[in-house]
């Protein structure tokens, strides 16, 4: 059963502030849940084609996946495919101006393989779980930064 989820919030924050926070691998611990460790495995900035190493606790199992830059458009759009990872997936973080802030999306879309196949529609559900804490942990970090 493949996956396609999606989650969206809006931050009451400038566009390009919340997507550059997105974009910096520095912070994926700080609001995706799970994420212990984001290495960027090229040298810097961040482009098409920089590959990013996340070590992640998902479903009570630690899993390491190399996720791959397919497409940045600086302030709009960040995405992302696995080339490495138990469930081949595309992450695509998108950004948009939205009355009081940026509306940020999150979309994960993936065909779990393995014992992740076994449980299709427990594992979609996980998934938009887990992607809709990511979306409101975001939010708070980045509204209570601009509040200091």
């Amino acid at each position: 059963m493949a996956i396609d989820v999606t989650a969206r919030t809006v931050i009451a924050r400038p566009r390009e502030d919340v997507a550059a926070y997105v974009v910096d691998h520095r912070n994926d611990p700080l609001w995706i849940g799970g994420i212990s460790e984001s290495e960027l495995l090229d040298d810097p900035p961040l482009t098409e084609g920089s590959r990013v190493r996340r070590v992640a606790s998902f479903l009570g199992k630690r899993i390491r996946y190399v996720n791959e830059v397919v497409r940045l458009v600086p302030g709009s759009v960040l995405e992302m495919r696995s080339v490495e990872s138990p469930m081949p997936m595309r992450i695509t973080y998108a950004f948009a101006d939205a009355p009081g802030g940026t509306e940020v999306s999150v979309r994960v879309e993936g065909e779990p393989e393995g014992l992740y196949r076994l449980g299709g529609t427990m594992m979609r559900r996980a998934v938009q779980r887990s992607i809709d804490r990511d979306v409101l942990t975001l939010k708070e970090t980045l509204e209570r930064s601009a509040e200091t």
